[in-house]
């Protein structure tokens, strides 16, 4: 009889980049100066990325590019998002009944809340240049930083799969 083994390390190695940017600029811009710079063509995914938290539930926007002429895969997503929770409460005396509502922040990678936007490169090899990528985005007006993330870093590894 043969035995297979499959051992875990083969299925912890990441074969995605992610690099965080920071911007006041919405997702539709920064995907059409990303189209700019870089030699790809984001466009909007129908199907936003749902995650679930203890303040409720949200979408976060999502762009997407398949470069099928190097095999990688490009996604564009928002890392904050905010969600508007009602709060009913039954007070005695003037204001009886009354509704109130606030806004909490949801982050799709809690342990980054300062990056407001990931681009997550899969299928990546060594052909990809890096460097040469980051400082096309930071030449883009109104990106004020931009990094790779080190996947080792990320204890939310579960909300990037989709």
């Amino acid at each position: 009889m043969i035995v297979h083994k499959i051992h875990l390390d083969e299925f912890e190695k990441s074969n995605y980049l992610l690099v965080a940017i920071h911007t006041s600029l919405e997702e539709y811009r920064l995907a059409y100066f990303i189209n700019q710079k870089l030699p790809i063509n984001l466009s909007k995914c129908k199907k936003e990325i749902q995650i679930k938290s203890k303040e409720g539930e949200t979408q976060f926007a999502r762009y997407i590019f398949e470069d099928k002429k190097n095999g990688f895969f490009w996604n564009l997503i928002q890392n904050k998002n905010e969600i508007t929770i009602q709060n009913k409460k039954n007070n005695q005396g003037l204001f009886t009944n009354t509704q109130n509502s606030f806004a909490a922040k949801v982050y799709l990678l809690p342990e980054f809340k300062n990056v407001d936007y990931l681009l997550k490169i899969e299928n990546i090899e060594d052909s990809l240049e890096i460097p040469k990528i980051t400082t096309l985005l930071n030449t883009i007006e109104r990106v004020s930083t931009v990094y790779t993330i080190e996947i080792e870093n990320i204890k939310s590894k579960n909300n990037l799969i989709f």
